[in-house]
């Protein structure tokens, strides 16, 4: 390959690198965006009761350690050293390998007679080709991610009445007036030999309520503390990853004006000493992904309420306060 030949190819790389800069940043933001997270015990396999706030049903989880209750601490914050650990050895490992690559060019252009530079001219030319594979994989990447935000529920119309007005107004009567019929729902394919049924009051449903509210708010500000004392190390782990991540690009996720607009109860029960609940909630929330150092939006919206409904599983021991052991999307 010519000099000539080389720094035209270097140049269109360049172009196509530069073009790939200014794809918008899209990374999946708020408790839960991620897809279905989380453990319910024993049901943790099996699809929560289809209520009338989801009549479609639950998406499956895509995170779940999936212990026991009285394994859940444990193991998740196994879980989280072992991940952390792991993180700046695949750096270094990344960067030995990168290196390596480099001394290998070099050296081979020295052995085969063709001199440091014409080594390196190959190794430009794999580089070139590797960017391209890079390029071509953001954009199934990006076509991907367009068809399922497609599929997830979209932005509400600015000023349109929301459903809230259908609903009765105290939040123990919106999801607690399902608690004496679904009390016992269970999903048709789950062994509950070893379940007891679990009867919830009004206070248990204010409860969750009131910890929808608190979760994203604790979020949001990046909340540590706040999280640990409102879900299970498992679910911590989840979100400690997602702002995490966040934070190495550079990005802050905000979420405000949450809303319950309509739940009831799919799901409760007893095993292990640990009491469960699987509530289905429809609520609605303005949430956008900033850039850190600038403020601009990148994802969502700063004004426009979204709606979304999901299920939350919350788990306590019996006596204790819920915590918030799961969340999966509705399907």
């Amino acid at each position: 390959m010519s000099l000539i030949s080389l720094a035209r190819r270097g140049r269109v790389v360049a172009v196509l690198a530069g073009a790939l800069l200014l794809v918008p940043v899209l990374a999946e933001a708020r408790p839960g965006g991620k897809g279905g997270a989380g453990s319910r015990g024993s049901r943790t396999e099996a699809a929560p009761t289809r209520t009338d706030t989801t009549p479609n049903g639950a998406q499956p989880f895509q995170r779940s350690a999936s212990p026991s209750p009285a394994q859940a601490a444990p193991a998740a914050a196994g879980a989280a050293a072992a991940a952390q650990a792991a993180r700046p050895s695949m750096a270094r490992s990344l960067m030995m390998g990168v290196g390596a690559g480099l001394l290998g060019a070099g050296l081979f252009g020295l052995l085969s007679g063709s001199g440091f530079f014409s080594g390196l001219a190959s190794m430009a030319g794999i580089f070139g080709f590797l960017l391209q594979i890079a390029l071509i994989g953001g954009a199934i990447w990006l076509a991907l991610r367009f068809f399922r935000r497609r599929s997830e529920p979209q932005l509400a119309t600015a000023g349109a009445p929301l459903a809230r007005d259908t609903m009765q107004p105290q939040p123990g009567a919106r999801m607690g007036a399902m608690a004496g019929g679904a009390g016992a729902a269970t999903a048709a394919a789950v062994d509950t030999s070893h379940t007891t049924p679990v009867e919830l009051s009004g206070d248990d449903f204010n409860a969750f309520e009131r910890l929808l509210t608190e979760i994203n708010a604790a979020y949001s500000n990046e909340d540590e503390k706040g999280l640990r004392d409102r879900v299970t190390p498992e679910m911590f782990g989840y979100f400690d990853d997602d702002l995490t991540a966040n934070a190495r690009k550079g990005l802050v996720d905000r979420v405000s004006d949450v809303k319950l607009l309509q739940g009831d109860l799919s799901e409760a029960w007893g095993e292990d000493g640990f009491e469960f609940a699987t509530v289905a909630m429809r609520f609605s929330l303005i949430n956008a992904l900033y850039e850190r150092a600038t403020g601009k939006v990148v994802e969502g919206n700063a004004t426009v309420p979204q709606e979304v409904a999901e299920y939350w599983t919350f788990v306590r021991s019996r006596g204790g306060a819920w915590k918030l052991s799961a969340i999966q999307p509705a399907a």
